[in-house]
């Protein structure tokens, strides 16, 4: 288990997808359909949708936040989220749509984890647990 620290509560499974990049939810993802749409992203056409996202930091306008709530209207948003350092945009979007979330991961989850690696957040108790490695 890795530990880390709770940002907004809830318990999610699934697959990973990971980048290393900042990502910015307004003009960077299509709430419509939970793909990045920002070109110059290394998730550029991926889907984001019912995936435990692993990002660095979110990035942009605060109303990022509202994206991402949207996202979960929709229900195109990612399981959960983990970050590296959350910042105020996404942990606001997080906590308003529901997505369990955590950051500051004891391990560098950037090299330790892959896409498709299967995970655990549990942000209640404020930990990741890989449950599957490819």
């Amino acid at each position: 288990m890795i530990k880390c620290r709770k940002i907004s509560k809830g318990y999610a499974e699934g697959e990973v997808i990971l980048t290393k990049d900042p990502l910015s939810f307004l003009g960077g993802v299509n709430p419509e359909k939970g793909t990045v749409i920002d070109s110059k992203h290394e998730l550029y056409n991926k889907n984001i949708s019912g995936k435990v996202l692993i990002i660095p930091s979110g990035k942009g306008s605060t109303v990022g936040s509202y994206v991402l709530y949207q996202m979960a209207k929709n229900k195109t948003a990612p399981l959960a989220i983990v970050a590296l350092e959350a910042e105020p945009i996404i942990a606001t979007g997080a906590i308003m749509a529901g997505i369990p979330m955590v950051d500051r991961p004891e391990e560098e989850i950037l090299d330790l984890l892959h896409n498709g690696d299967i995970v655990a957040v549990d942000a209640d108790s404020g930990f990741i647990k890989i449950l599957k490695q490819n």
